[in-house]
């Protein structure tokens, strides 16, 4: 791992931490937080497409998101601003896997300071900031199920892509060969091992990431089952007496 790379794990770490924090202790700044980092990412995900196409590499596949880490960042833009907790839950997940190792195990051209690899961390590092502010910060827990319900999801995403690949010999979400660049993948087995290999570390990742949610919320006394009346426990040498 390369200086800057680890300077911007480093980065990441501590910014979507503090922005966390921040919405945790003054949920005043929630509302904010959220808009200013789905704007981020969304003027991130359109700044890139115009710099390519003035660039004139521009492809039509570039306005599709079909690697999982380029969706996850309009996931992110849409759970930031609807809070709907089936898109929270998804961003949860996707981030803290498929994002995260993203980031650990960068896949893109050029170095630092070329531009695409700035906006590589810096759009992954707003889609892992996102779902720590919406989970940690802004308190929209994942729900019983959730890790099984975005396993689904990532099944049903996978199989589209994977009819797009099969159809125009494309290798989005690296179904049909591994990255170019070194990555995790390489240690999984050829291909279709690593792809299957790949989904049972991500379900079991899923269930990791579902386990500090396992806990029952405390109950509210107001709204719990009714408990049956217990007549007091009356001895010799009690003070209570039944009446005579």
């Amino acid at each position: 791992m390369s200086g800057p790379t680890a300077a911007a794990i480093v980065a990441i770490a501590a910014g979507a931490a503090g922005l966390a924090a921040l919405v945790r202790a003054r949920p005043a700044a929630g509302t904010t937080v959220r808009l200013g980092l789905a704007t981020f990412l969304v003027a991130g995900a359109l700044g890139y497409v115009i710099a390519e196409w003035r660039l004139g590499i521009l492809s039509a596949w570039d306005f599709l998101p079909l690697h999982l880490c380029d969706f996850a960042i309009f996931v992110a833009a849409f759970a930031l601003v609807a809070r709907r907790p089936g898109a929270v839950e998804l961003l949860w997940f996707w981030a803290l896997t498929g994002t995260l190792l993203a980031v650990v195990t960068p896949a893109v051209s050029g170095s630092f300071p070329d531009w695409r690899w700035l906006l590589y961390f810096a759009m992954h590092g707003g889609v892992i900031a996102a779902a720590l502010v919406l989970v940690v910060g802004c308190g929209i827990r994942p729900r019983p199920g959730a890790a099984w319900r975005a396993f689904g999801w990532t099944l049903a995403y996978a199989a589209v892509v994977g009819v797009i690949d099969l159809l125009t010999g494309a290798n989005f979400l690296w179904l049909r060969a591994k990255p170019p660049q070194p990555t995790l993948l390489d240690g999984l087995g050829p291909w279709p091992v690593y792809i299957l290999a790949a989904g049972a570390i991500g379900l079991a990742g899923f269930h990791f990431l579902a386990l500090p949610f396992r806990r029952p919320a405390a109950t509210d006394p107001g709204t719990g089952p009714p408990t049956e009346a217990r007549e007091p426990d009356v001895r010799l040498d009690s003070p209570i007496r039944r009446p005579e």
